[in-house]
């Protein structure tokens, strides 16, 4: 259960719904690091438009009708003002018509793109800045064209499938099979067996958190890893940890952020981060950056609107331009675009090649 805060004027009071549990639970102390990191900073300021921030964490890796439940019952008693976080798109789903024209919501995950409802500003990856760039950059210098997807059964790692697919002609690549389990499910036996048996080049992972860290165990232990390239645009820093290093050759990830980056911004926000979490501070990743970027977006778009309302956020939303740890980020209507950035697993940490 969510703290309860006061009613009133005075504070701004973020949603933050991140996985506590589940697949994406591996990203929770993460997230929640740099959410109190950001709160922290803007207190020390003016707060959003003058009002003291406060953040009522929201467990976004129960079941999604659980989440969209809480948030409901939020809104309703006037308890939060706006919603942001890193969680999957089955919750977003339902998040979005549930506060459209309400409060604000900035959905800060990567995502299969085409979000259009009021009220609901999108500033991670979509397939075509993230995985179609990354896939022909593949093709063209490592010489994969036939590619083997797994993932999980939700609309994300379909939507995003079947995306890659209708591009593969442009991209000069074959889609020559998928395997597809539940959530929670990445350690099925199916999963490595269908890609040993589909003559495939490489491997798109469409997995999350912890199901990504078993099938890479398992992928590694058939010995595959020898022969079969992986590329996945979800893995992060706590994910290599628990794969292991034996378990994460010639594995590649594109991502708007990476902790190791080495611009100015970059290294700044990785310096204030360990400030202000301390020397056991969870591994900072694109998931925790992701929730730093989503309270910035409603501190800008509260310093750009007329008033802190959804109408006027919409009428905000467009053209805004953030300076962040991922470069320059600016939104097209209610989505941002940004650069993306293509990298190889080291061990554990990433390698980064190259700005795609």
């Amino acid at each position: 259960m969510p703290q309860l805060l006061p009613v009133g004027p005075t504070c701004f009071r973020i949603g933050v719904v991140i996985p506590l549990q589940g697949p994406g639970g591996i990203f929770g102390p993460s997230c929640v690091a740099v959410c109190e990191m950001a709160r922290d900073e803007l207190n020390r300021g003016d707060g959003v438009d003058g009002r003291r921030v406060e953040i009522v964490y929201i467990d976004g890796g129960r079941p999604p009708q659980q989440v969209a439940a809480e948030v409901a019952r939020l809104i309703d008693t006037d308890r939060i003002d706006a919603v942001t976080g890193w969680h999957i798109s089955s919750v977003r789903r339902l998040l979005a018509p549930l506060v459209s024209g309400r409060v604000p919501y900035v959905y800060t995950s990567l995502f299969e793109g085409g979000e259009r409802a009021p009220g609901v500003y999108c500033s991670g990856e979509t397939p075509e800045q993230q995985i179609f760039p990354a896939l022909a950059w593949m093709r063209h210098h490592l010489g994969l064209r036939r590619w083997h997807v797994v993932g999980a059964k939700y609309v994300w790692p379909l939507m995003s499938m079947d995306k890659t697919i209708r591009s593969a002609g442009t991209l000069d690549i074959e889609i020559v099979g998928s395997t597809f389990v539940e959530m929670g499910a990445g350690d099925d036996p199916r999963l490595p067996a269908a890609v040993a048996g589909s003559g495939c080049d490489g491997v798109l992972m469409l997995l999350v958190g912890q199901d990504a860290v078993a099938f890479n165990r398992s992928f590694a232990a058939a010995g595959l890893d020898r022969r079969i390239t992986r590329y996945s645009p979800l893995m992060d820093e706590n994910m290599l940890l628990a794969s292991g290093a034996e378990a994460t050759e010639r594995l590649y990830c594109s991502a708007s952020y990476f902790s190791s980056l080495t611009s100015g911004h970059a290294v700044d926000f990785l310096g204030r981060y360990l400030a202000a979490a301390g020397p056991s501070a969870p591994t900072l990743n694109n998931m925790a950056q992701s929730c730093y970027q989503g309270i910035q977006t409603l501190l800008e778009l509260g310093r750009r609107a007329d008033e802190l309302s959804v109408s006027a956020f919409d009428a905000a939303i467009d053209g805004l331009v953030l300076e962040s740890p991922r470069g320059v980020v600016t939104y097209h209507g209610n989505q941002a675009v940004q650069s993306v950035n293509l990298a190889r697993a080291d061990t554990f940490d990433f390698d980064v090649l190259l700005t795609l």
